[in-house]
């Protein structure tokens, strides 16, 4: 009988990060699958929340200052097969950069019209819904 890994992988907290018409958007240096451009992102720790996981990630990867407005939704990502939790972000200081050059290769801020181009197979529903209201005013 073969032993199985009970412990969970943790939840991934994605940072939905808009400002001045355009949302920030990284191209990580190892791509998950044909995850290649993507949202600031990485894994909650113990006993964090998930919009605090989101903030700090957004922080940690791009030097961006932002602040947690909404968690927008969870699923399980059907590329990856992992949780994950999306938070709507407002900025709040800083200017973006790529600060974590071993996990980043590239960052855009991306209109609407854009984010095809991006991410060509489509956004999680709650996270679609919250670029149309925030990029299309």
């Amino acid at each position: 009988m073969t032993q199985q890994n009970t412990e969970e992988r943790p939840v991934i907290a994605a940072a939905i990060v808009v400002h001045e018409g355009r949302v920030l958007m990284v191209r990580r240096r190892v791509s998950e699958g044909q995850l290649s451009w993507q949202f600031p992102a990485g894994e909650v720790e113990p006993g964090e929340s998930r919009e605090d996981a989101a903030v700090r990630e957004t922080q940690e990867e791009t030097g961006l200052t932002v602040k947690a407005v909404r968690l927008l939704g969870e699923r399980v990502h059907p590329a990856t097969g992992r949780l994950m939790s999306y938070t709507a972000c407002e900025v709040i200081g800083g200017h973006a950069h790529i600060a974590d050059t071993d996990e980043l290769a590239e960052l855009e801020w991306v209109t609407h019209a854009e984010i095809p181009q991006y991410v060509p197979y489509g956004l999680f529903e709650p996270v679609q819904e919250h670029l149309e209201a925030a990029l299309t005013r």
